[in-house]
């Protein structure tokens, strides 16, 4: 067993650009300074941080510090998770609430660390870990029901038919967002802006689908569908809030459905994304839960996307775990925190 002070930092060198491999030899050297003791581990392509966070879990390592953007976060938590369910088989007495999850955001989105106050620099966030200024966060277990593989999850911790989310996904239009703008980062494009041009460009290409949306067993909306999002944080694609009222730490998934709308309701409420209005535009149907299933009603492959990273297709089934995950948190700094 690890010494379970000893922090795990998983980094993803092509984070920002490549510019987190420069920026890690910089936050290595006051890690060191602060006589914070831990073990690095550079990821080396996609789900690699997934594996890694596995591992280091498996090896006893409680507490892990994610050093890139929103992807990032959410390869490690996936590694997490899969550690613990596989510890929890076995026979171990291990949860969520073991372990500890700090981010130093380096990348284009960096969307979750907003509704955590966590500063976009370095020595800011290693004052925060030292202090210890951590709270319990809603981690949620988001499930493709139509699998043609194993659901069991293989030893290097990989994701199969599930995955976890520490704060928004979504389907339909939402997806669409989240692919044409990793295609762009994958060309090479970091500009903010991209988050708004594929927002522009799917409005006009994406058609609205027939779906299903039950929450918590009952069905709260049936037809035609251009997207819709479920939230345990605020923000999403830069910036944008899907789900504005969203609480990280009240065990419930705030939900956005958004249905088939003219240019009209786009240009009359779509400003409302980007001023925390957008849920109450009469059109919408929006509410909170703890479970969300939603299901497509023809053939046409509506995309699903969790914390940025695009899952699969409908059918998917998202549910709150009863167990929290304590995360780094700006915004409680000067009150009382989880110990550290």
């Amino acid at each position: 067993m690890k010494d379970v002070s000893k922090w795990f930092v998983v980094v993803n060198p092509q984070a920002g650009s490549g510019r987190a491999a420069s920026e890690w030899k910089k936050i290595e050297g006051d890690l060191s300074s602060r006589g914070i003791a831990y073990t690095v581990c550079e990821t080396g392509c996609r789900l690699h941080a997934t594996e890694i966070a596995y591992m280091a879990a498996r090896e006893g390592y409680r507490r892990f510090i994610a050093v890139g953007g929103d992807g990032t976060v959410h390869e490690v938590l996936g590694g997490l998770a899969g550690a613990i369910g596989d510890a929890i088989r076995e026979g171990s007495d291990v949860s969520l609430s073991d372990f500890r999850l700090a981010v130093i955001p380096i990348g284009s989105g960096n969307d979750w660390i907003k509704s955590h106050g966590i500063p976009h620099d370095a020595k800011a966030v290693l004052d925060l870990i030292e202090k210890g200024s951590f709270v319990p966060q809603d981690v949620a277990k988001v499930t493709a029901l139509e699998h043609s593989g194993s659901c069991d999850r293989p030893a290097s911790g990989v994701p199969g038919p599930f995955t976890y989310m520490l704060n928004i996904g979504g389907a339909g239009l939402d997806a669409a967002v989240c692919s044409r703008v990793n295609l762009q980062k994958s060309q090479g494009k970091r500009n903010r802006l991209i988050y708004v041009w594929s927002l522009l460009n799917c409005l006009l290409h994406c058609r609205p689908s027939p779906l299903r949306v039950e929450c918590d067993g009952s069905v709260i909306y049936e037809g035609q569908c251009l997207s819709i999002a479920f939230g345990i944080g605020r923000y999403s694609g830069g910036g944008l809030m899907q789900t504005p009222d969203a609480v990280t730490d009240d065990g419930l998934l705030d939900y956005t459905v958004i249905p088939a709308i003219t240019l009209t309701d786009v240009l009359r409420y779509g400003p409302g994304l980007f001023d925390g209005t957008f849920t109450k535009a009469p059109i919408l149907v929006s509410g909170r839960c703890r479970s969300v299933v939603v299901t497509p009603l023809s053939d046409t492959g509506v995309p699903v996307e969790v914390d940025g990273e695009i899952l699969g297709k409908l059918p998917v089934r998202i549910d709150i775990m009863p167990q929290q995950i304590n995360v780094l948190d700006g915004t409680h700094a000067g009150s009382t925190s989880t110990e550290m």
